[in-house]
């Protein structure tokens, strides 16, 4: 007869206060091996609060001073909403306050969390197994809200003896489907199940799961750390209001472009951005002109280059001026991929005076710049590098000749589109008070 999958969990009752320098392992081993206890056998899982380790470690500060600590704590911040601060913290752990915790501790002071939680997990595991003679695996955990779900779960930040993540990919499900994207969080897992028993006030700060040979005998080099999410691969990396404030530095002018192609879908999409920008009188004045042919790109580039070397031999220049100057639109040869935004007057006022139809027509232009700046925007959003380059308006007929441009398009500049070839270097931080007038 076969048994059906189960598993069994515990707390350990009877451990004391944790005082800075107490042997966990040593306190663990007394409280499992009491009296009508079932005892400890290879194979089980030990899920050990954190608040306790960062006792024994002496990870205590007062609590004046939470506010320095979680600074230093902290290597980015992620969200802020008035005083709470929801930050990437040194272990790679995007927590509330970089995990300094006032709870379960004497008032007055708070809690760190451990220096190195796995390194605490595999002394936990070794106290033990030279104890009793057993091989535990052992899950250091701590309290932690998550994304799109109210309330709060423990998880794994330590790990020893045991693999953190089952790795389904390659295998397949019960109808036979091919998995190829199942990765189980397993130490999140166990955490959240000791805590069923461990409970948040009820002062058991270590369960026992027994049952689920199948996750222990993990790599002695694995730990939690397997289980944070590498920042390439963090698709929601920043709160909503910072990833909009961080989109505006991630925008750059990139002039060196990886031979890679560019996804059309992904221009479009910023198209579909740039057209959200402010316009005058509610008309539509943007118009976007992608380049997606080999050949239209080098006619166009073409046809510009000679432009520009006829307006720059009438201004008398040298021809190795006129070649030097002329490089400089190489950034556009360079670039797999081309748009050429345009700006369109259509539903502009007519004044009879220079002055008000000078305004009107910049109130086209400016909204046409706020266009350009979304798309640029969400080009970076798409991990695309740009240079918005204002050749083509030096040479608007020949640009509406070569394209095929109704004559009311005027086009303002060409984007060079692309992945960058390397990372952007840092931009030096601008004082915006030098920007500001105020009266």
């Amino acid at each position: 007869m076969s048994t059906a999958p189960g598993f069994r969990a515990w707390a350990l009752p009877g451990i004391p206060e944790v005082r800075p320098g107490d042997d966990l392992a040593k306190l663990i081993t007394l409280a499992a091996t009491a009296e009508g206890l079932p005892g400890l056998a290879d194979g089980d899982v030990l899920i050990v609060t954190s608040k306790i380790v960062s006792k024994a470690e002496d990870r205590i500060v007062q609590a004046a001073d939470r506010e320095a600590a979680i600074d230093a704590e902290s290597v980015r911040l992620v969200a802020r909403r008035g005083p709470l601060r929801i930050v990437e913290n040194r272990l790679g752990l995007v927590m509330a306050a970089a995990g300094v915790d006032a709870s379960n501790t004497p008032s007055g002071t708070v809690l760190l969390l451990p220096e190195d939680p796995d390194a605490s997990a595999r002394r936990i595991r070794t106290g033990v197994r030279d104890a009793l003679g057993v091989d535990v695996g052992v899950i250091v955990t701590d309290t932690s809200g998550r994304p799109w779900r109210k309330g709060l779960t423990d998880i794994a930040i330590g790990a020893a003896g045991l693999r953190v993540l089952d790795d389904l990919r390659g295998g397949t499900d019960t109808h036979g489907n091919p998995l190829v994207a199942t990765v189980v969080a397993t130490a999140d897992e166990l955490a959240a199940a000791g805590d069923l028993v461990k409970g948040k006030a009820g002062g058991l700060p270590v369960a026992v799961v027994r049952g689920l040979g199948h996750v222990t005998g993990g790599d002695e080099e694995e730990g939690a750390r397997e289980l944070v999410r590498p920042a390439v691969d963090d698709m929601f990396r920043l709160g909503a209001s910072e990833a909009v404030r961080e989109a505006m530095t991630l925008r750059r002018t990139v002039r060196e472009f990886a031979d890679e192609p560019v996804d059309p879908q992904a221009v479009r999409r910023a198209v579909a951005a740039a057209v959200t920008a402010p316009a005058p009188h509610h008309t539509t004045p943007w118009r976007f002109v992608l380049l997606e042919s080999e050949e239209s790109r080098v006619r166009l580039l073409d046809a510009m280059r000679d432009a520009w070397i006829a307006d720059l031999r009438a201004d008398g220049r040298s021809e190795e001026s006129i070649a030097k100057r002329v490089r400089r639109g190489d950034v556009l040869r360079r670039a797999p991929y081309l748009a050429v935004p345009c700006l369109v007057t259509e539903g502009s006022h007519a004044y009879p005076d220079a002055r008000r139809s000078t305004a009107e027509r910049e109130m086209f232009v400016v909204a046409a710049g706020a266009a350009v700046q979304n798309f640029l925007v969400t080009l970076a959003s798409e991990r695309l590098g740009s240079a918005w380059v204002s050749s083509t308006m030096f040479c608007r007929d020949v640009v509406r000749e070569v394209l095929e441009l109704p004559e009311g398009w005027d086009p303002m500049g060409a984007v060079a589109i692309g992945r960058p070839a390397a990372e952007p270097g840092a931009r030096p931080a601008r004082d915006a008070g030098a920007f500001i007038a105020v009266r």
